[in-house]
């Protein structure tokens, strides 16, 4: 079992100001009434890494810790600056599952070996407010670092390191640091004590999956950048997938598809010989990162609509029978996807993801200009979905027009991703084209959204008209989601307008 904590902090380099404790007077600092002595704890932590280093490659610190009121196995994950999620599980002699899951993505099949053994000293003061609540903890860390693989030798330091407390407010870090400062502490140069361990015990390894970042001059580099960023994406999002972190599945599923988008769309880039497999395995992630998501988005447009109801609109068990609905249509679990995350099909994936990007299969025009190269195939891109617009402009209201924006949506989103790709050598063109293709996948998604509400409310009808129930509720609904696709069949055509008006590429 782990549970996970916040963790915002600030590390500082240790100083012998404030005398034998190597504290000063934090009294003062505006807010604190009082300073408590925790008094010290000896802290034991050993580091586990593969031998190439791809944790620390990643910002990530695994470690099991005894000592302290926190003893267990501690996985740390970077969220921005000075913020980390801390994901915590209880001793046990090795890597707790828990742990190992949340960084299989970097570790892959390598073996977690202990790296670093850092023993300290750690003097603890709480910060706190006039009624008592911790405002923020301040240690004095002396530590002592010895190698245990990948390298010899020890070292020693002193650090000061201020915790915000739980829910406090950031500014508040703020104030400890001006204290600090007039005391002459200054922040450390080392983002952990993983990593001054790392750099004063050997020499730090780069991670086997890391690539150079070059300047992009061809088009086969520009193609490849935006590659590598989904790719990146991909592997830096399974954590938070696996943790069910708000909005990564999604943001997951979006990198696999703008990886297939960007194959099709620089085909003439990339073998696709090679790439078309990969799309595939892209396409089947897509569809288990899927599974549940599509129900939940349709069913919390019609929890919506149907909470915008006036009561005097409502009749019968609409609401248990939209909840029995949904519930009955749900395909997929949070286990089923972890174990497609732990799956071999999914890490054979990842490899490929990364000899792709290594090793690319770049055609001919990969080498060309990509002013010329990009924007031709930013063109034909968007030359499709001005085809669908305009033959969804000149169908009447019905099946086929549904079908025809619904076709027209998909290529805008290629389109779309088209540009992103393109926007860094092409400049303000493809960014003004990236925002026209977003407005026009907008609408035409809130009217690919109405006809499948609609087809939702056919079928919730017709079970409770079976069940004896009142279908009257439908009825309403499904006019209004008639008038919402209404609304957007009457708005593309002004939309398209300003489309073809600001398309520069």
């Amino acid at each position: 079992m782990a549970d996970t904590k916040r963790e915002i902090e600030r590390k500082y380099e240790g100083s012998s100001a404030g005398g034998d404790t190597g504290l000063p007077d934090l009294t003062r600092v505006p807010g604190v009434a009082g300073v408590i002595d925790k008094g010290l704890a000896e802290l034991d932590a050993t580091y586990y890494d593969t031998a190439d280093q791809r944790l620390a490659a990643a910002s990530l610190t695994l470690r099991r810790r005894t000592g302290g009121d926190d003893a267990g196995w501690h996985l740390k994950l970077p969220v921005s600056e000075g913020v980390r999620d801390e994901v915590r599980a209880p001793l046990s002699d090795t890597v707790p599952r828990a742990l190992s899951g949340l960084v299989r993505s970097r570790v892959r099949d390598a073996e977690l070996v202990p790296l670093v053994r850092l023993l300290s000293a750690r003097d603890v003061r709480h910060l706190v407010d006039a009624s008592g609540a911790l405002l923020a903890e301040v240690s004095l860390d002396r530590v002592h670092a010895e190698r245990l693989s990948g390298g010899k030798g020890t070292a020693d330091w002193t650090e000061i390191e201020v915790e915000l407390a739980d829910d406090g407010d950031p500014a508040f870090l703020d104030k400890v640091e001006k204290k600090l400062r007039k005391a002459g502490i200054s922040r450390s140069s080392s983002p952990s004590k993983l990593a001054r361990a790392l750099g004063e015990t050997g020499k730090k390894k780069k991670s086997a999956t890391a690539e150079p970042e070059d300047t992009p001059v061809t088009a086969g580099d520009h193609v490849l950048a935006y590659l590598r960023a989904q790719r990146d994406a991909i592997v830096e999002l399974d954590p938070a997938v696996r943790r069910d972190v708000y909005d990564s599945v999604h943001s997951m599923r979006v990198a696999t598809r703008r990886m297939r988008s960007a194959f099709r769309s620089y085909a003439k880039v990339l073998d696709r010989s090679v790439t078309d497999p990969i799309g595939d395995e892209l396409k089947w992630l897509a569809g288990e990162l899927g599974v549940d998501r599509d129900q939940e988005v349709l069913t919390e447009r019609l929890t919506e609509s149907l909470d915008g109801l006036p009561r005097t609109l409502v009749a019968g068990p609409v609401r248990t029978r939209l909840r029995t609905w949904a519930h009955a249509r749900r395909g997929g679990s949070r286990r089923r996807l972890i174990a497609v995350l732990d799956g071999s099909r999914y890490m054979d994936l990842l490899i490929a993801l990364d000899a792709l990007v290594t090793g690319p299969p770049l055609l001919e025009a990969a080498g060309g200009d990509p002013s010329k190269v990009i924007a031709k195939a930013v063109r034909k891109d968007y030359g499709k979905v001005a085809g669908l617009v305009g033959q969804a402009l000149d169908l009447p209201p019905g099946i086929d027009r549904d079908t025809a924006m619904h076709e027209a949506r998909k290529k805008a989103k290629r389109a779309r991703y088209a540009a992103e790709a393109a926007t860094p050598a092409l400049g303000g063109p493809a960014a003004d084209l990236v925002k026209s293709m977003k407005s026009l996948q907008t609408l035409l998604g809130d009217h690919q959204d109405s006809v499948m509400t609609r087809e939702a409310l056919r079928e919730l009808s017709a079970q409770a008209h079976g069940a004896g129930e009142n279908a009257f509720t439908y009825g309403v609904l499904y006019g209004r989601e008639e008038q919402r696709a209404a609304a957007a069949e009457a708005a593309l055509p002004g939309l398209w307008q300003a489309v073809e008006e600001q398309t520069a590429v």
